[in-house]
């Protein structure tokens, strides 16, 4: 049986260890660089599950040979929202697609009210079981 010992959502890599300093987060941007990967920034206020389309966060940077490039339109993502997710996302074109290599969260809001597992009775004896997050109680821009 897998625990959450961190007690956060957890999406993409990184999720089950502690938050990433920055100078980690250097490291992992010069690791994609040094792959060839492109790198793009993307924001939510409701990191449901199936919520894979977060907004993007300016372009995606395609040219960029240096960390400190992706590090300054992270630090500027986020002072423009600081209480929402932020994830970074690297692309690999290498085989003519943009295929994502690597994703990770690297801004949490301050609080997490997490999600509730909600059952259904349906049909016969069948169950239904569906996920509600408890931050989409708040109407959009009000839930962290």
């Amino acid at each position: 049986m897998m625990t959450n010992p961190t007690g956060q959502i957890t999406q993409g890599q990184f999720s089950f260890l502690p938050d990433l300093s920055d100078a980690e987060i250097r490291m992992q941007i010069d690791y994609g660089l040094a792959k060839g990967y492109a790198w793009s920034i993307e924001y939510t206020d409701d990191p449901h599950p199936r919520n894979t389309y977060w907004e993007m966060f300016g372009m995606p940077m395609f040219d960029l040979q240096d960390a400190a490039g992706v590090m300054l339109e992270l630090d500027s993502c986020r002072k423009t929202f600081p209480t929402h997710y932020i994830r970074l996302m690297a692309f690999d074109s290498t085989r003519g697609v943009e295929s994502i290599a690597m994703s990770f969260i690297v801004n949490r809001p301050p609080s997490e009210p997490g999600f509730s597992l909600v059952r259904q009775e349906v049909q016969g004896r069948s169950i239904r079981y569906t996920v509600h997050g408890y931050a989409s109680d708040n109407p959009e821009g009000k839930r962290y």
